[in-house]
């Protein structure tokens, strides 16, 4: 009798143990998400799953084409994900023919999968302030990101983490490159 209620005890306190980690990383290191759309494509693709680090950004700030996580503001549980183009303090403008310029000088990417038709609220001068990011989706034309009045500047208190590795497809398995 004794060593079986000490064998329940100890499966408890295993099971409890279990518990309070996965609450810890979830809450302080990770975090699940699903790309819902196409304004990622062809980095990310509807349905994909990806790991959120939530940590790294405690100890720095997100970089230029760093594929980040952020709440959209207007609907609650929903979250973007979009690339890292404008750097606090950085002026964004995009012209006519769908060129990103950072502080007037073009700016040198690959990762929009066309011209972008639309510059929206950028094709004035953007100045970002001092903890403002500007947030691009790669399928330029098919996002709703910074561009948009709705999403705007993104400050650096609402990105959630870094996009860090996809689990879903399994097919896919696998880091996110970001540079």
């Amino acid at each position: 009798m004794k060593s079986g209620l000490k064998s329940i005890l100890a499966t408890s306190f295993y099971f409890l143990l279990v518990l309070v980690l996965v609450f810890l990383v979830v809450t302080y290191v990770g975090q699940r998400v699903e790309v819902v759309g196409s304004s990622m494509q062809p980095t990310l693709e509807d349905k994909d799953n990806l790991l959120v680090d939530k940590f790294s950004y405690k100890f720095g700030d997100p970089e230029r084409f760093d594929i980040v996580v952020f709440p959209y503001r207007y609907e609650k549980n929903t979250y973007y994900i979009k690339r890292v183009i404008g750097l606090p303090g950085e002026h964004v403008k995009i012209d006519d023919e769908g060129t990103i310029y950072i502080n007037n000088l073009p700016l040198e990417e690959g990762y929009g999968s066309e011209t972008i038709k639309d510059p929206g609220r950028a094709y004035e001068d953007i100045k970002l302030g001092p903890d403002e990011y500007f947030l691009l989706g790669d399928n330029r034309n098919n996002s709703q990101d910074s561009r948009d009045p709705n999403v705007g500047n993104i400050r650096r208190s609402e990105i959630i983490g870094r996009a860090f590795m996809r689990v879903f497809p399994l097919s896919k398995l696998g880091i996110i490159k970001h540079q």
